[in-house]
């Protein structure tokens, strides 16, 4: 997971020591670019594809990252 952190700390343009389960994605660039981003990111860690809406919808890592776990027992 360390890995996704630090490749989501690079998309938010954020220190990776920010990135925790429970940082607000509304307080950084959570935006379209954003979002399509992260799904390339899970897409090359996680080798799963992640749905953009329900990306979109995250409120904050915790989401993204149950997300990935859903996606993953697929």
């Amino acid at each position: 997971m360390q890995e996704f952190f630090e490749g989501l700390a690079e998309i938010l343009e954020i220190d990776v020591a920010l990135v925790t389960p429970e940082l607000h994605l509304q307080d950084y660039a959570w935006d379209s670019l954003a979002v399509v981003s992260t799904m390339a990111l899970v897409d090359d860690i996680f080798s799963v594809m992640l749905d953009g809406q329900s990306l979109s919808k995250c409120l904050s890592v915790a989401d993204i990252v149950a997300l990935i776990e859903g996606a993953r027992k697929d």
